[in-house]
């Protein structure tokens, strides 16, 4: 099918991901964003992700390309879990999530030369309560490396979780939603949102 050359639009210029992290990758793909990745020059402290997502951007050089930061954290009561420094730091989090419903809180920089957007993202998630056999058999896995909150919902961890509210993504790792609707915003149509 042949397209008018009125509606035809070049391609959209490629975000950079500040990110190495190959769920964001899979998340931007599966959107059909245009995307290259560069590793933030960025050493995280405290646990505020909307901080660590702006340092994660503005700490990559885009050109004129847009830059996209995030960065994610689960808060439970007055916890915040990043990710597991070893096995027995992810059973006392999982210990801990068991049962109870938590927080997962994404931080996101959109950003170019002229102009930067944060936003925040919360989706709740519901764990089933576990037994000592099922935390075993989940720390066995090895799926706690390297996850907030030392689960990975979009691998064997779904089976820890009885039910979610809000964005599925943000779990995974990336605030899609808000991403969709900041790109909408700023680049109306160049990414086919907005």
């Amino acid at each position: 099918m042949a397209v008018r050359g009125d509606l035809a639009r070049p391609p959209a210029p490629p975000l950079i991901l500040a990110s190495t992290s190959p769920q964001r990758h899979a998340i931007l793909a599966q959107l059909g964003i245009p995307f290259d990745s560069a590793p933030p020059d960025y050493v995280e402290y405290g646990d505020d992700p909307l901080e660590h997502a702006a340092g994660k951007a503005r700490s990559v050089d885009g050109g004129e390309q847009p830059v996209l930061g995030v960065d994610t954290v689960v808060v439970c009561g007055d916890a915040v879990l990043g990710k597991p420094s070893n096995a027995s730091d992810a059973e006392r989090m999982l210990e801990l999530l068991a049962g109870r419903t938590h927080e997962v809180v994404s931080g996101l920089c959109l950003r170019t030369p002229a102009w930067e957007e944060l936003g925040r993202e919360v989706t709740r998630v519901s764990f089933r309560p576990l037994t000592p056999r099922d935390v075993a058999w989940y720390l066995a896995l090895g799926e706690w490396e390297g996850r907030a909150g030392a689960y990975a919902i979009q691998g064997a961890g779904a089976s820890l979780v009885e039910r979610i509210e809000g964005d599925y993504l943000n779990v995974v790792g990336l605030p899609a939603a808000l991403l969709v609707r900041l790109l909408g915003e700023r680049f109306a149509g160049t990414y086919g949102f907005g």
